[in-house]
């Protein structure tokens, strides 16, 4: 009796699975501002930090401690490591009700680069291509143009150094931002 209720509701099976995208969603996906405002000399900043919602990334701000007295590699992952933090934070009330949240990883890290790398890698405590699609994504439209990336519009991103393996070249393309699946391809080798 069951499967011929089923039989009837219009969506007919395939041998070949079908990637249609997200499910729907009647959830709006607009950014609340930031929670509190900063007050000069309190050194924090409004940043975009990239959350998923509605089966894509998409930016919210928020108010970010940050140091700039450093040298600029010092700055670099200074402000990469207060970005890391606010993607593995939880959303806050306003971004759950809007549709919010993340796929980075509790307990990810970042560290400067290794021994032979570009002054611009950053290294992840995860290989990137072993993250959640859409981590990878959140990290990348984040980093990219801000001190992280040496205010550039890709990112040099890499594994542990003990573990080898190439730093990656990765921007916030459209692709990236809206399919998970896009994040599979998304890193290209450094000249």
């Amino acid at each position: 009796m069951v499967a011929f209720a089923l039989g009837g509701c219009g969506i007919r099976s395939t041998p070949v699975p079908v990637d249609a995208g997200g499910a729907p969603s009647r959830v709006p996906c607009s950014a609340p501002g930031a929670e509190g405002e900063p007050r000069p000399g309190d050194g924090t900043v409004r940043m975009e930090v990239h959350l998923v919602c509605g089966g894509a990334v998409a930016p919210v701000e928020r108010s970010v401690p940050v140091d700039g007295t450093g040298t600029d590699r010092e700055t670099r992952l200074a402000t990469a490591r207060e970005l890391l933090d606010e993607l593995g934070k939880n959303p806050s009330r306003a971004e759950r009700d809007a549709g919010f949240g993340t796929s980075v990883p509790g307990g990810l890290e970042v560290t400067g680069p290794g021994a032979g790398d570009p002054a611009e890698t950053l290294r992840l405590s995860r290989d990137p291509g072993g993250l959640p699609p859409f981590a990878l994504a959140q990290i990348v439209c984040t980093f990219t143009g801000t001190a992280a990336a040496g205010r550039q519009e890709s990112v040099v991103l890499g594994g542990p150094e003990e573990a080898g393996g190439e730093p990656l070249a990765y921007s916030c393309t459209a692709a990236l931002r809206g399919s998970p699946d896009a994040a599979r391809t998304a890193g290209v080798p450094l000249p």
